[in-house]
């Protein structure tokens, strides 16, 4: 199985992880609660995202927000892909399992991150609350942004000195970053490198760990053909 893969949260349900392989338009699901891939696995991509439609290979980065309750509570994937060689989003619903809508980036919510498309590696939540959601997008030039969909505050900040201080070595080898929300008393964020390696970093402790191996150890069936 080819290592090179964009990793992306799941919400809605049982918490999970979807790991899309780009150069065999392959996806597989890992089950955080079981820490394991479950049996039909690896399945195609364009046979199973309802009006997403695009191969894996065209997939860059993506991450889930919930909606506040007041506004029916639904988590939707926001995958972010090149189409026409230009950045366009896509708007999945996970309540229906099919995708909403699908537009260039600069006529969405988003247009604020078309500048630094081809720079995302991955989007932490980094913080939730009645006034703000606040998510951080890891790049892989030295920095990361900071932006609150609320209010639309938007900021450049440097790895050096921030909680990601530890990431800024490995800028360059940064494949992809993915959420983890399902343990109960903390969050993780797994920034997934070449050579087969991840990070972790803990959230409430800002404390990062690794490089560790990713293997069927550390993430079970993940990396099996």
């Amino acid at each position: 199985m080819s290592k090179n893969f964009v990793a992306v949260d799941w919400r809605s349900g049982p918490d999970r992880i979807y790991f899309f392989f780009k150069d065999y338009n392959y996806y597989k699901r890992f089950d955080l609660g079981d820490n394991k891939v479950p049996p039909g696995y690896p399945a195609i991509v364009t046979d199973h995202w309802h009006g997403f439609d695009k191969a894996a290979e065209y997939l860059y980065f993506g991450f889930t927000t919930t909606a506040p309750s007041w506004d029916g509570g639904n988590d939707t994937l926001w995958l972010f892909y090149e189409e026409d060689d230009a950045p366009y989003v896509c708007e999945f619903n996970q309540k229906t399992d099919k995708a909403r809508s699908k537009k260039p980036i600069e006529q969405s919510i988003w247009a604020v991150l078309q500048p630094y498309f081809y720079n995302i590696v991955g989007v932490m939540w980094a913080e939730s609350s009645a006034d703000k959601e606040v998510y951080w997008f890891l790049m892989n030039d030295g920095n990361y942004l900071v932006y609150d969909l609320y209010s639309k505050a938007f900021e450049i900040r440097p790895l050096k000195n921030s909680p990601w201080a530890e990431l800024e070595q490995y800028k360059y080898r940064m494949m992809t970053a993915v959420t983890n929300d399902y343990p109960t008393f903390d969050r993780y964020f797994y920034v997934f490198l070449d050579d087969n390696q991840y990070l972790k970093y803990e959230q409430s402790s800002k404390k990062i760990t690794g490089p560790h191996a990713v293997s069927d150890v550390s993430w079970p069936g993940l990396i099996k053909d």
